[in-house]
């Protein structure tokens, strides 16, 4: 019997070091251009806060990173990851919105000496939830899960657009909008061909519709981002992907989910039964990690949106 387990435990090592030894895996998207691609699943003191896609770009002065991680433990596995790329430095963050996946890493970064931009709406919606997000790492994460991890903000906001140039790389900041937070933006790359989406656009995971979401502002978001035709689009959650998988996750899913919620509200349906919407037309989502977990969720928030439309 002790030589069973001794061989069960054995067995299990390497697939439990292999996990915590994979957060996040290096997509090469562009020359220039790179995913880091983190787990679907919630935060965990197995990922602490590293389970989302974060973006590197490479220009002629040094990276660029999209998103910085929700702890300084993410900031710094991040950048572990950023030196299997390249060995030129951060000068640049840039915090897609105010999720703490977004930007909860800002002062490692900082430390290094790298400049961080952010819109001006989620800049504000940072320090409203800053308190909140940083002692839920240590409440709901692990106990002291938040060592290092501080409220470090944006050194420079714009309010609808910012253009800048780092070396020869064009960056266009656009905010169009609420999509999942106020103050969600994307990032666009126009001489690759290539928009970072934070929140705005999830894949391979369902998205999460939180109480602050619209998701009538978050559909016509989309559509500003479609309209670019992007060759490559890097999401919030998911591999690198185009624009027809980024469609069919999050706009499509939007859309079903909308029109479900509708229907359900029309046919006189009350709030406390709205789980019965797992039914068709949403099932084919079960497809999309988190389905049963979030989709509850996500048709009560819509719902309440709704009543009001």
């Amino acid at each position: 019997m002790r030589v069973l387990l001794y061989f069960l435990i054995i067995s299990f090592v390497p697939l439990a070091m292999s996990e915590q030894a994979s957060r996040l895996e290096i997509q090469k998207v562009t020359d220039k251009v790179y995913a880091l691609v983190g787990q679907r699943g919630p935060m965990s003191k197995w990922n602490f806060g590293t389970n989302a896609t974060f973006g590197v770009v490479l220009t002629d002065d040094g990276v660029v990173l999209i998103d910085s991680g929700a702890s300084d433990h993410a900031a710094r596995y991040i950048h572990k990851y950023i030196q299997k790329i390249t060995d030129k430095p951060v000068i640049l963050v840039i915090n897609t919105g105010s999720e703490d996946l977004r930007w909860l890493g800002n002062a490692y970064f900082k430390s290094l000496g790298a400049k961080i931009i952010t819109s001006r709406i989620a800049l504000e919606q940072q320090k409203q939830r800053a308190n909140d997000q940083i002692s839920r790492l240590d409440e709901y994460i692990f106990p002291k899960f938040s060592a290092g991890t501080k409220d470090v903000y944006a050194d420079e906001v714009f309010d609808k657009e910012n253009s800048l140039s780092i070396g020869s790389t064009k960056f266009v900041l656009k905010y169009n909008g609420t999509a999942y937070l106020p103050g969600d933006f994307f990032v666009w790359l126009p001489e690759e061909g290539v928009v970072f989406s934070g929140d705005i656009i999830s894949t391979q995971r369902m998205l999460a519709v939180a109480r602050e979401s619209n998701t009538y502002s978050w559909l016509n978001v989309f559509e500003k981002i479609e309209a670019l035709n992007p060759k490559h689009v890097i999401p919030g959650h998911g591999h690198a992907t185009d624009m027809m998988k980024a469609r069919a996750d999050t706009y499509v899913f939007l859309k079903t989910l909308r029109g479900s919620v509708k229907t359900f509200i029309k046919q006189g349906g009350q709030i406390e039964d709205i789980s019965s919407l797992k039914e068709y037309p949403l099932s084919p989502y079960e497809r999309l990690i988190g389905f049963e977990m979030l989709l509850g969720r996500n048709a009560l928030h819509v719902y309440m949106e709704m009543e009001w439309e």
